[in-house]
């Protein structure tokens, strides 16, 4: 070891997973480097990326341990990384039982870890510097604000902390959440906003608005739709401060703001904000961590917020000391404007195999008549679920998978949506031979399809033939294709849109007046409990695309409606649905849960493992569920019996899980960490045999 490699430095990489490295990485350097910059270090063979993580330490030439390997180039033309930033990633990677280094280095723009120091020099200086943020057009004549939207905005003025923003879909939240950035960037030169939304596909929508009123220079965009290029130049106006509002994903939730003062997560109840794949984050409770760490106020808002936050915002009563959240209440829309009508159309009454029932094509019809726009929201995309023979019982089954392959009849193809599995649909059945098999179910193809068949022969007001459009995830994958659809939509060129989930939220459609849920009952008697609170959101938030503009509908003369094809109409959901009713919905769930000793009761995780049989998968969870009986404090922590996920096989890979549950977060947390070292050595034993790889999912979403 040559003298001048002075100093020992521990180092966050992103080590290869389930390797039990430990969190940091030890590697000699000639000159102490301040903690949050970022430099380029040996791993195996390879020189990767990593963030100094703590204060150098000098290295003792006696030290037995002398053989740490060299730091390379440092990227000292980047301002270091910043104590906050550091302590929101040591936060989630000891949260979510993750290495610092895996959410450290997932956090930063992927284009870091190509870039020399000379390369990133010059990038930084492209960069314009922080100002005052120029006032547009539309700051200076601002919209007029309803009561309840003044209300609201003192409170969060007066007020720190967390606030919940329960404002019904119209009601101006939007315009609540660019007030408080306007009013925050006026105050303090230094300031920066993190705006979240849930889907890529409301990120423009948002980013013109913000625009509109900031200016270009002052708004970037941070989510997964971006080349490596835009998102590393991004990222580096939020690193610098140039970037005084960042709109973004739940990727955002890691951006390095250092002026971070006001935090939004619009559509707070979504479950997008749960990361799903490698560090099962959720970037609506660490924003709300973030805040309270930087001391930023933090504005939670939905028309039907998560349980979790509604439970956090309760208000004090007896004994109880109330919840950490401000709960702020918008129950109006903007206007004279009123909430749709809800009508339940009870499906048992209608003649077998109804699709849409006569009631329901008759108010679509009289809305295309008269130049309204409607629309269907069916959450299946494809043509048919399935392809099915009626002589041999054949069914178009993944051969990767235990699920079936969906029937596109656009590109006449059978799609597995888990493993992406495509084959062309067959001439005749592949067991008997029979020519004739069928499409069974429907999607959103299907139904499109369907509606086109029904409205061939009637007439738009001009004389034009009727227009029906589809948004989902198959007719929106070329580049642009969601932006046009839109537009078609928001110009009235579109009579009826029919799609997923993807339509059901956040859009602004100023001429809809009728919106129809065409077969919403999977999810009231699904074996997960979160799934009633997410249909319940989900036709919500449908609900809310009808009727937006008070002053067309006065023009028209129309009313808005939301129809609902069930054949449940008793169920209490809907009756909530019918009265607009969150509250008394909530008010039912939460008492459900508090019974059965569910979240927000309790705190839940999932141990999953993937393996090569469903054996050898649920054996390696038994198996470490023995392993924690030894553990402190194991007994406040309940282990179920490993079971199959719903859908066990996945690309010829078999799933089990084992779920978690404790009524103490810490209890759950102690056991968590304790139990990583037994897991990490239980891949080495017999019962590791056949396993691909496990992970810890805490706080899952869907169990």
């Amino acid at each position: 070891m040559p003298p001048a490699m002075a100093w020992r430095l521990d180092i966050a990489v992103q080590t290869p997973a389930h390797a039990a490295l430990g969190d940091l990485l030890s590697y000699a350097s000639p000159a102490p480097l301040v903690p949050g910059t970022l430099v380029r270090v040996p791993l195996g063979r390879r020189e990767v990326l990593g963030v100094v993580w703590n204060e150098p330490s000098p290295l003792d030439d006696a030290e037995p341990d002398m053989a740490l390997k060299p730091v390379g180039a440092a990227l000292d033309a980047l301002a270091p990384l910043g104590d906050a930033w550091r302590d929101l990633v040591a936060f989630a990677a000891r949260y979510y039982q993750r290495s610092i280094g895996e959410i450290a280095l997932a956090a930063l723009p992927p284009q870091l870890r190509d870039l020399s120091g000379t390369q990133l020099a010059r990038r930084l200086k492209r960069k314009t510097t922080t100002g005052p943020v120029a006032e547009t057009a539309e700051a200076a004549h601002p919209v007029a604000l309803s009561a309840e939207q003044t209300a609201a905005l003192a409170r969060i003025e007066a007020e720190a902390g967390t606030f919940l923003l329960v404002g019904s879909t119209g009601s101006g939240k939007t315009e609540v959440y660019l007030r408080c950035v306007a009013d925050l960037l006026a105050g303090d030169a230094g300031a920066q906003a993190l705006v979240m939304v849930p889907e890529i596909n409301l990120t423009p929508q948002l980013e013109a608005r913000f625009k509109a009123r900031f200016g270009d220079d002052a708004v970037v965009s941070l989510h997964s739709g971006m080349t490596n290029p835009q998102r590393l130049a991004s990222w580096l106006a939020a690193h610098s401060g140039a970037a005084r509002i960042v709109l973004g994903t739940r990727m955002a939730v890691f951006a390095s703001m250092p002026g971070l003062k006001l935090v939004v997560v619009d559509e707070e109840h979504d479950p997008s904000y749960k990361q799903q794949e490698g560090a099962r984050y959720s970037a609506r409770d660490l924003a709300v961590w973030r805040g309270q760490r930087e001391g930023a106020k933090v504005i939670l808002g939905s028309a039907t917020p998560s349980l979790e936050s509604w439970h956090q915002s309760r208000p004090a009563e007896g004994e109880d000391p109330g919840g950490r959240y401000v709960r702020l209440a918008m129950p109006s829309r903007i206007g004279a404007g009123e909430l749709p009508t809800v009508r339940l159309v009870d499906m048992n009454l209608q003649p077998p195999k109804t699709v849409l029932s006569g009631a329901l094509l008759d108010a679509i019809g009289q809305r295309i008549a008269r130049g309204e726009q409607s629309m269907v929201f069916l959450n299946r995309r494809g043509y048919a679920p399935v392809l099915a023979c009626a002589d041999c019982g054949w069914k178009s089954e993944c051969p990767h998978c235990s699920a079936y392959r969906v029937f596109h009849k656009i590109d006449r193809t059978l799609r597995c949506h888990h493993c992406g599995f495509t084959e062309r649909v067959p001439r005749a059945c592949p067991s008997c031979g029979n020519p004739d098999i069928a499409p069974v179910g429907r999607g959103t193809e299907r139904l499109e399809e369907h509606l086109a068949e029904l409205f061939a022969a009637v007439t738009r007001p001009d004389g034009s033939a009727v227009r029906i459009a589809r948004i989902d995830a198959d007719s929106t994958k070329k580049q642009g294709a969601l932006e046009s659809q839109l537009a078609a939509v928001h110009s009235g060129e579109v009579d009826v849109l029919v799609g997923t989930q993807m339509i059901a939220k956040g859009h602004d459609f100023r001429r809809i007046t009728l919106v129809a849920a065409v077969n919403p009952d999977g999810a009231l008697f699904s074996s997960d409990f979160r799934a009633p609170e997410r249909l319940f959101s989900l036709l919500m938030q449908s609900a809310g695309r009808a009727g937006r503009d008070a002053a067309y509908l006065a023009a028209q003369g129309a009313t808005a409606e939301m129809w609902i094809q069930t054949h449940h109409a008793q169920h209490p959901l809907f009756s909530a649905l019918r009265k607009h009713d969150y509250t008394a919905f909530a008010r039912q769930q939460l008492e459900e849960r508090a019974a059965a000793g569910m979240p927000p009761f309790a705190f839940q995780a999932l141990l999953r493992a993937d393996a090569r049989t469903q054996e050898a998968a649920q054996a390696f969870l038994n198996a470490a569920s023995t392993a924690a009986d030894a553990l402190a404090g194991a007994e406040r922590v309940v282990r179920y019996p490993a079971v199959p996920l719903a859908i066990q096989r996945v690309a010829n890979v078999e799933r089990a899980q084992m779920l978690i549950e404790s009524p103490s977060r810490a209890a759950l947390q102690r056991l968590l960490a304790q139990w990583q070292p037994l897991l990490h050595a239980l891949r080495r034993t017999p019962e590791g045999k056949g396993v691909i790889r496990w992970l810890v999912d805490v706080d899952p979403h869907s169990i």
